[in-house]
Order: C-alpha cells, then structure tokens, then sequence
C-alpha cells in the first residue's frame, strides 16, 4: 500500500478507476480529438470531485505507449494500466486474433511491451500465465453474471485457488441448475479448455517482447531462451534477474569454459542416447519441464534412484577426477538450490562455476565410454546430474558459443 492508504482503500480506488477508464471515448471532445482520450477524462473525474488517484489513474491509464514514454508508478494507475493492457491481449488470444508478421492491426505488441515496461519498471511479482487464465476466466463468467455463487467463483480464481481447469469446471456446474448443465457443457466448457490452452501462447508472446526489448537493451536473446526454454517461469522480475546474472557469468573465462564442458557432456548425451534417471520415470508428454526440479515427489524419486546407481558405483574404485566431480557436485547441487530459491542467481552461478575445473579435469583424465558397463553407466550418470545442475540455472544449450 502506498503511504497512508491501505490495500483494500487502493483496490477500491482502482476498481472506480477502471469503471470510469473509457467513459470520456463517447464525449464530443474525444470523438473530435481522439488524442485526448485519458486526459479528458482525468480533467472530467476531477471536476466531479473524484479523488486525485482515480483521476490520475484515467488519465494515465494508456501508458506508457511506447519506449521511451513515462511509465507510471502510481499503485491506482499501475493497477488499471496493467488491467486494461492484459484484458485487451487475453481477450484477442481468446479469440485468435494475434499479430502476423508485420501486422498488428490492434496494437497488441505495444500492449505487451506496455506490460513488460510496467512490471519491470515497478519491480512487480506478477505471475503472467496465472493472471491470463484470471482475465480470460473471469471474461466468461461475467458472460453468466446471473449464476448463483459466480461472485464466489470469481474471487477463487482471482486469488488462484480454481487454476485448473477441471475444478473450475466442476465448481461451476455445482452453481448451475440441472436444467443449466447441458447448455453449459455445449457452450461454456469448451471455451474454459480453450482459455486455459491458449495462455501459454500469451506466455510466449511476451517472451518474443521481451527479447526485442532486452535486445534493444544490449542483452543477448539466447540468454532470454536459455532462461524461458527451462519452462514454469512467468515472473518476469525474477526472469531478468537470471538473466542479468547469466549474462554476467557467460562473459567471463569461467563462464565460457563452463559452457564449452556443459556442450561437450550434453553431446555426449545426446550421442549415447542417455537421460540419466529422469528416463527412467514414465511420463505423459504433458508434464512442465520444470517438474523434476519443483516438484517434491518426483524428487524423491530422482534421489531414490541416484541412490540405487551410487550403490552401483561403490563396486569399483573412482578414479580421482571422477571422485573430485562427484565431491564438487555434492558441494555445488545444495549451495546452487538455495540459491535459487532465495533469487541469489549471482551466487547460483558461483555455485556452478565451482565445477567448471572439476568437469574438465573429468574429461582430460576420465574415460567416459569405459569397457565396463557399470563404469560407463555411473559415468554417463554423472555427466547427467552435472547437466541437471546447470539446467536449474538456465538451459545452457540454447546458449551460443
């Protein structure tokens, strides 16, 4: 909250704003002059007596309109700014209407920079993908504005408890009568699916803004894909922070031999058409790429696993440099994983810069192809868990070099 105005005082304040946004697009002056769209109806709120936050809010609401334009900083007028930006994008992905090309006859590439420059400016912790399904979910239901409990269900999905589809959807059917549930299942959950399937399209789309305009900054968009390729990362102040890190990292001698080893252990990989103990764990295809590190249970499979193939590897004798990579690995996972949970992506990749002298050692001294089957598949492993490790920071494939 900003000083002396409480949450819920700014969030009402924003939702008089965002009511009264566009009301001065049917007066006279801005049919006239529609250049002055916002300004009129900040001077048409203040003459009402409305207070100065909504006026400003209206005023303001369009910006910034390009780089280089003032980007607001105001909560009020954050607030419906941001609003008005990803309904007007949600709501044309909705319905398939997406620029080709040179075109974009919507302006929705200035929405989304718009966007991009609001969150970045004012450091906002905004989940992209959770607050395009909101948008678009709510959109519906104010199409059944007269459903019982659909007040309820929109502050559900507002606060993120329906962000799966299918609880959604048995939710609103409880709400409906018998007669109801027919013509909703016809009309209705279909286009729910169909919100839910195309925000991530939305998702990709800001991440193609937001390589234009770091590029424009001077960052390299590879580093922008190796950080969007690793998947479930929406929170573009938490992304530009790994990017900056990355950057910074890649760019020193440290940083470039680490990625001369990671491409010679993923080629070596990708030739023995090995993934380690992830490959061994069924999957659907429908899985988030960032599963095997989010998520506890397929952890705990993962670790039982590495547990099973280290009591494989106690049957020979580690050669030095294998021992030295396995004992900085041990060192560097926990120290890397803190790291990233705390957003201290500078010390993340200090974490992993440890094992930049180990992992060459490894390949100068270490036959990874071993005549033995057991050697080569401990050693294989490994190479995998040194790939998995970097993988938490950024996917190092999609860098050049």
């Amino acid at each position: 909250a900003s000083a002396g105005t409480t949450k819920d005082e700014l969030a009402d304040l924003a939702e008089q704003a965002a009511r009264l946004a566009k009301a001065d697009l049917v007066t006279d002056m801005v049919g006239e002059f529609p250049e002055l769209q916002g300004l009129m109806g900040g001077y048409y709120a203040r003459a009402e007596g409305l207070p100065d936050a909504v006026a400003d809010a209206i005023r303001d609401h369009y910006k910034p309109v390009g780089q280089g334009d003032e980007v607001p900083s105001a909560p009020v007028t954050v607030a419906v700014s941001l609003a008005d930006k990803l309904d007007t994008l949600s709501g044309f992905f909705e319905i398939d209407e997406k620029p080709t090309g040179s075109k974009d006859p919507f302006a929705l590439r200035r929405a989304a920079l718009g966007v991009i420059q609001l969150i970045a400016e004012n450091r906002l912790r905004l989940p992209i993908l959770l607050t395009a399904r909101m948008a678009m979910g709510i959109r519906l239901l104010e199409e059944r504005a007269t459903t019982s409990g659909t007040k309820s269900i929109r502050e559900r999905i507002v606060f993120g408890e329906l962000s799966n589809i299918d609880n959604l959807t048995a939710m609103l059917l409880a709400n409906l009568k018998e007669a109801e549930r027919a013509a909703f299942r016809t009309r209705f959950e279909s286009r729910f699916r169909r919100v839910y399937s195309v925000a991530p399209e939305l998702l990709d789309f800001f991440a193609d803004r937001l390589k234009v305009q770091q590029r424009e900054a001077g960052v390299r968009h590879d580093l922008i894909d190796a950080v969007f390729s690793l998947g479930g990362e929406d929170d573009l102040v938490r992304l530009l922070a790994r990017v900056k890190a990355l950057q910074n990292y890649v760019e020193t001698a440290e940083g470039a031999n680490l990625l001369a080893a990671y491409k010679r252990a993923a080629n070596i990989l990708k030739k023995e058409d090995w993934h380690g103990c992830e490959g061994e764990i069924a999957r659907t295809g429908e899985e988030d790429p960032l599963a095997l590190v989010d998520d506890p249970d397929l952890k705990a499979v993962i670790d039982a696993k590495m547990a099973e193939r280290h009591q494989k590897e106690l049957s020979y004798t580690p050669e030095p440099a294998e021992k030295t990579l396995i004992e900085a690995l041990d060192q560097a996972e926990p120290k890397a994983a803190a790291a990233i949970e705390g957003e201290d992506f500078e010390t993340a990749m200090a974490a992993l810069a440890s094992l930049r002298a180990p992992i060459d050692r490894f390949f100068e001294e270490v036959t990874v192809n071993d005549a033995d089957e057991d050697k080569r598949a401990a050693r294989l492993d490994l190479l995998a868990r040194f790939r998995a490790a970097v993988h938490k920071v950024a996917d190092f494939a999609r860098i050049e070099g």
